[in-house]
């Protein structure tokens, strides 16, 4: 340690079921994520697997009732897509069956199509600047790739969007 780390705080196991309790308590979390923050406390294996065992036994630690969480979350409140979503849940370590699964128990078809349009709509009322229309659809396109759209649902959207125009 150099002099301007400062030294870890030690906590007992006991503080540590605690301190994951109300990580757990605060928002639904996959064990990916419990086990990034256990790394946090430089645990041996044997207390890491008992603190992982409580959050199960506890019911903190559920993995589609996360993923279902986090598709309609993430869907209603950032507007992302499905590519973006499951990009997210892969890192997260989420198998597929239960991101599809969450993809149709959470997101209804015509709520995504619908959000999509006012996401392509709003982008171009924001480009009012930009005269060229072909740049103009491009960073339509771009700005739905990023928030995780799938290509030919943008194909589609940025053409009707520019016909009507």
């Amino acid at each position: 340690m150099n002099r301007y780390e400062s030294p870890k705080k030690s906590f007992t196991l006991e503080e540590i079921k605690d301190k994951m309790g109300h990580f757990c308590l605060y928002q639904d979390r996959c064990f990916w994520e419990i086990e990034q923050k256990l790394r946090e406390f430089d645990l041996i294996p044997e207390a890491k697997e008992e603190v992982i065992s409580k959050l199960y036994q506890y019911g903190f630690i559920n993995e589609e009732r996360f993923t279902n969480q986090y598709v309609r979350g993430k869907f209603n409140q950032k507007k992302w897509g499905k590519n973006r979503l499951r990009m997210e849940l892969k890192k997260r370590q989420i198998p597929e069956k239960m991101i599809l699964e969450a993809f149709r128990s959470e997101i209804d078809q015509d709520d995504y199509y619908t959000t999509l349009e006012k996401l392509a709509e709003k982008k171009y009322l924001s480009l009012e600047k930009e005269k060229e229309s072909y740049k103009k659809q491009q960073k339509i396109r771009s700005y739905l790739a990023y928030k995780g759209y799938e290509f030919d649902l943008i194909q589609e959207v940025v053409a009707r969007l520019f016909e009507k125009k």
